[in-house]
């Protein structure tokens, strides 16, 4: 077993608390919260928990591909549990849509079933990075080690660059619209829906987070770890501002310009945001009141598929704590405070009762490769 890297979970539990106030905001709050300005900013926070999860969901995979190269296990053995991996999580986002049919009857339309989630995507991402990691993993661990870095660099571009074509004038509306929905996230209707999670620009995460992870090691990295962390802080920054400048030119290289939702600006601004936060975690476990005995967001990361799962139910489905569309600013917060405190028990109760199950000591339970 890999030994947890604790600014993982904190970051994964950084985006399991971002995505709770997204979706308690969104389900509970009135009509009259819903203009507010703290609304608007829920709103862009709301942008941010998926992008983790997947970028995180990279790196991962970049990191326990490296620990077995390392161990002289065969490339095709290392793509395997990979793709093996991604299909467990792809198969548990198929199997979540089945629930929330179930439980949404007999007012969930059967459609729902095909809907494309974070999970579904989650899944087939990781899938594809598998894949990645054996095209480019023959040689020796350094030469497998930089092919991969190349390769996913220019995988999260070709994914990034492509996203605006196949939302508008490249759709491949050939396909049935259960397939479509995973390349531009059109589900049943006559365009693609920004609330979905299709491939396209999903994907670019995972592989973003890829070469993060292969990057850390670099010979480089390894010999300079905070400072590596610290240039991919800096990266960070001056990523969010060629963004910035790219979203200024005056001629843009794509005909249906789309800001929030396709735009590979957008996507850089989201990266470099990663970026900071991933160098500011990485320093807060190391150096800061991250290495406590008990960090809140570190044990919530420990179990982010878990929470993220039962949450759901208790904020969008017929078990919400509170009436959904009535709430006011202060009492939806209440909830979501409820929720965090509930979301954080169930996870120690996990953690522990894993524990007590395997007879582990705390410290040897993670594995890196986890998706969520």
């Amino acid at each position: 077993m890999t030994k947890r890297l604790n600014y993982i979970d904190w970051m994964r539990g950084l985006a399991c608390v971002v995505m709770f106030q997204t979706h308690c905001y969104d389900s509970w709050l009135n009509s009259e919260a819903r203009q507010t300005t703290f609304f608007a900013w829920s709103r862009l926070g709301g942008t941010l928990p998926a992008p983790f999860f997947i970028f995180l969901a990279g790196l991962s995979v970049a990191l326990v591909t490296e620990k077995l190269r390392e161990k002289g296990i065969a490339r095709n053995e290392i793509a395997r549990q990979i793709v093996f991996h991604g299909a467990e999580v792809f198969g548990l986002g198929i199997l979540f849509r089945i629930q929330e049919f179930v439980l949404g009857l007999p007012r969930s339309p059967w459609t729902d079933l095909f809907r494309v989630d974070v999970l579904n995507i989650l899944g087939l991402s990781m899938m594809l990075l598998g894949a990645v990691c054996w095209l480019a993993g023959s040689g020796s661990p350094a030469a497998a080690r930089n092919r991969s870095l190349v390769a996913a660099v220019a995988a999260a571009a070709a994914v990034a660059l492509a996203t605006p074509g196949l939302w508008t004038i490249w759709r491949p509306k050939f396909l049935p619209w259960p397939l479509e929905s995973y390349v531009n996230g059109v589900h049943i209707f006559n365009l693609p829906q920004p609330w979905l999670f299709p491939l396209f620009p999903w994907a670019a995460f995972a592989f973003a987070g890829l070469t993060v992870g292969f990057w850390m090691f670099t010979a480089l990295a390894r010999k300079l770890v905070g400072w590596s962390f610290a240039l991919l802080g800096a990266a960070g920054v001056a990523i969010c501002g060629l963004s910035v400048l790219f979203d200024r030119m005056p001629v843009q290289m794509f005909g249906a310009y789309d800001y929030w939702h396709t735009s590979p600006s957008f996507f850089l601004m989201r990266c470099g945001i990663l970026l900071a936060i991933l160098s500011f975690a990485y320093g807060w476990c190391r150096w800061g009141l991250g290495r406590v005995a008990f960090s809140p967001l570190a044990q919530l990361g420990k179990t982010s598929l878990l929470v993220y799962w039962v949450h759901i139910e208790f904020v969008y489905g017929r078990f919400s704590i509170l009436p959904k569309g009535q709430c006011s600013i202060p009492k939806a917060t209440a909830g979501l405070i409820a929720i965090f405190v509930a979301m954080l028990a169930l996870s120690l109760f996990r953690t522990r009762w894993k524990q007590r199950k395997t007879g582990a000591a705390p410290s040897s339970q993670l594995q890196t490769s986890s998706a969520m």
